[in-house]
Parts: C-alpha cells; sequence; structure tokens
C-alpha cells in the first residue's frame, strides 16, 4: 500500500473496477452507507468511510471489498502495512491473519460452528490480543448479511456445519481492549483505547470433507 494515497482514491478505483466487470459494490447505499468499500485505519475495527486523508507512513488499513454479481454476493477483507509499519503492527497483522486461518482450518461438515470462534479467540488470547465481541461473521449468498452468525470469540451458540453452507469468517483483532465505539456517522467503529485493529475475512463453502475459500 501507497504512502500518499487518499482512501476515497481506493473506493474509486475498486468501484471502477467492479462496474466495468458487470458487478456491484454490495455496500453502496447498503442501509445508507455511503461508499463502495470499507476502508479502515489503525485504531478503526470496521466499516470506516473512505474519504480525502492520505494514507501515511507506518499506517495498517483494512480494506473491505463485498461484490453481488450474477445474483451473489462475496465478501473479503485484508489489513495491509503502509511502508514502514513497527513490529508491534507488524505482529498484529500476521496474528490477524493467522487467527483467519485457524478459524477456517476447523470447518467441515457436523462441525460445531462454535467452533470457529473457540479456536480465533484461544488463539488470539495466546499471542496477547483481544477479539471484538460486538461484530460477526455471517451468512451470505442471494443475501448480502444471512443467518449463521458466526462469532469469532468464545461462545456456546448451538448449530453445526453442512455441506454447501456458505459464510464468512472475518476476526478482529485488537492490540489492547476489545471495547469499541461507534462515531456520530453511524457507521465508524474504533477501539475504545486508541489501539489499532487488524482484520482479514474469507467468504466459504463447506464441501463434502472440509471447506473452499471462495474469495481472494
Amino acid at each position: 500500500m501507497v504512502e500518499g494515497v487518499t482512501t476515497l482514491e481506493i473506493d474509486t478505483l475498486v468501484r471502477k473496477f467492479i462496474i466495468e466487470n458487470e458487478a456491484y459494490p454490495s455496500p453502496l447505499n447498503y442501509y445508507g452507507f455511503p461508499k463502495s468499500i470499507c476502508t479502515s485505519i489503525n485504531n478503526i475495527v470496521a466499516h470506516g468511510i473512505p474519504d480525502k486523508r492520505k494514507l501515511m507512513d507506518g499506517d495498517i488499513i483494512n480494506i473491505d471489498i463485498s461484490v453481488y454479481c450474477n445474483g451473489f454476493h462475496g465478501d473479503t477483507s485484508a489489513t495491509f502495512c503502509v511502508g514502514n509499519v513497527d513490529q508491534q503492527g507488524l505482529a498484529l497483522v500476521e496474528a490477524t491473519k493467522k487467527a483467519l486461518d485457524i478459524g477456517m482450518n476447523v470447518c467441515g461438515p457436523e462441525v460445531e460452528l462454535r467452533q470457529i470462534g473457540n479456536s480465533i479467540e484461544n488463539y488470539a488470547n495466546e499471542a496477547g490480543y483481544s477479539v471484538n465481541d460486538q461484530y460477526t461473521g455471517h451468512g451470505i449468498g442471494k443475501e448480502f448479511h444471512q443467518n449463521p452468525l458466526i462469532y469469532h470469540f468464545k461462545n456456546d451458540e448451538p448449530g453445526v456445519m453442512k455441506e454447501g453452507m456458505v459464510f464468512t469468517i472475518e476476526p478482529m483483532l485488537n492490540q489492547g481492549t476489545k471495547e469499541c465505539i461507534i462515531f456520530p456517522d453511524g457507521w465508524t467503529i474504533s477501539t475504545c483505547d486508541g489501539s489499532r485493529s487488524a482484520q482479514f475475512e474469507h467468504t466459504i463453502i463447506i464441501t463434502s470433507n472440509g471447506y473452499e475459500i471462495l474469495t481472494v
């Protein structure tokens, strides 16, 4: 990711690419969301709105892209480093990517959905991070958000994975507290203590012998 680029410029480029490929950016006008992607920098946990802020050396930024194409939605995100990110920031990003892998690797037919969150939070806590427990992964398909909810933290929710089930796993790990606040814009979510947050996400489908990643 390049220093000096604005998140609004990223949003414009992504929207243009999506539309040129005969698809539609799922977030645009979804319950009034004003842009085509979410861009969440440093302490922003999720749903950051692209604007004229320039990326700075040392930032970490999550870019969350969701697309509606041929009657179905897909949802993916990744956290990128801008320039020279400190070791603590790099470690957070790597740990969050690993947390997603750990969550996916428990998936398969007849596995309890709760195992995703249990495995993610166990790993995150051992690594010294908290897991945001106010936002979840979700079923996805003909609707942008549908059942089941996918918790990224320890839980006792019922439900098992079935072959053909499609959902997102999108853990958000924080360097400090798991608690967060919503900005007055009604969308932007920040850590309460200003600590950095990272997120990675894939859409997966449960197969007869495990799972398959549907996003890049």
